[in-house]
């Protein structure tokens, strides 16, 4: 499937009349679609490459050399989570892949919102740490860009997320989808789910699998073009507009039997708010036509319940 590709530089360096088009057309295609594939993002690729290369070295450490770094106090938020721990909401079976997750960094001098556990620092590869921080700070930006187009959207200040988003509780994960060895019980690489936070950004991913789940009920692959990325609707943004912007379902599926001897690797970035921010509907997107849906959560309540769905917290 073609999903709408827009140019991030239209709104970052654009005139007015670039921002409000770029504004609309991110706009709509949320509304209608759910994704979209950006370029001139302002990752820049050899970021990217070094990021994967690093990911890939790390999930080729020996199984007790990862769980070193597999800690379950922090219910996967933090570190490493090893194969099968996950799975979608309303399904059994877990998912077929290990991740390591990166949250939010404090600099020294800075006083948190919020009390954050410290990230699980890599001894192996050397570079690893730094490489995340950097990844995390850049996707940072990109999706602060992303969100300021969606509030001009929705007839906000263009600054309404930038309070909430600032200091955030948002997560970059590396995904390791394993070599299938045998007949899979009743389970994909990854099952339909829907994303939890406000936004997701998806640099990469080594392999095709991602499929949406279009308005038909049929399943369409998607795969972004050279140095695009994919961006999608989280349930947290879904919830805030009363569904005007859609959470579409997607999942990553097996590939071909002949295919089940290659790994694939993907790094999305799960733009998160503080969880003190409010997802009550906005008034604007609550009518007699389409009446509020959802109570009144913060974030983290919202997140809270969905890892526990998920089977990360218990």
């Amino acid at each position: 499937m073609n999903i709408p590709v827009i140019d991030l530089n239209h709104f970052i360096k654009g005139t007015t009349e670039e921002k409000v088009q770029f504004s609309q057309t991110l706009g709509r295609a949320f509304e209608e679609v759910g994704f979209v594939s950006v370029k001139n993002h302002g990752i820049p690729d050899e970021l990217i490459n070094s990021l994967y290369a690093t990911v890939k070295e790390f999930f080729s450490l020996s199984e007790a050399e990862k769980r070193a770094y597999e800690i379950p106090s922090l219910a996967g938020q933090r570190g490493y989570t090893s194969f099968g721990k996950e799975h979608a909401k309303g399904s059994e079976a877990p998912d077929l892949k290990e991740f390591f997750q990166y949250g939010q960094i404090i600099e020294d001098g800075v006083v948190s919102p919020e009390a954050y556990p410290d990230n699980v620092k890599v001894s192996l590869p050397e570079d690893f740490n730094a490489l995340f921080n950097q990844s995390y700070r850049a996707f940072e930006v990109s999706g602060s860009a992303l969100l300021s187009a969606i509030a001009m959207h929705l007839q906000l200040d263009d600054t309404y997320f930038d309070e909430h988003i600032y200091l955030g509780n948002s997560i970059l994960r590396a995904i390791h989808y394993p070599p299938i060895l045998q007949e899979p019980q009743s389970a994909i690489r990854a099952e339909q789910h829907e994303d939890i936070n406000l936004i997701t950004l998806l640099v990469g991913a080594s392999a095709d699998g991602l499929e949406i789940l279009s308005k038909n009920g049929e399943w369409l692959p998607v795969k972004a073009g050279p140095g695009e990325i994919v961006v999608n609707v989280g349930d947290m943004l879904q919830r805030l507009t009363n569904d005007r912007l859609k959470s579409t379902t997607h999942r990553v599926v097996n590939p071909p039997r002949e295919n089940w001897h290659n790994s694939r690797f993907s790094i999305p970035f799960f733009l998160h708010p503080r969880s003190n921010m409010s997802l009550a509907c906005l008034s604007s997107c609550v009518s007699i036509d389409n009446p509020k849906l959802y109570d009144d959560y913060t974030a983290g309540y919202y997140l809270d319940e969905r890892l526990r769905e998920i089977g990360l917290k218990k």
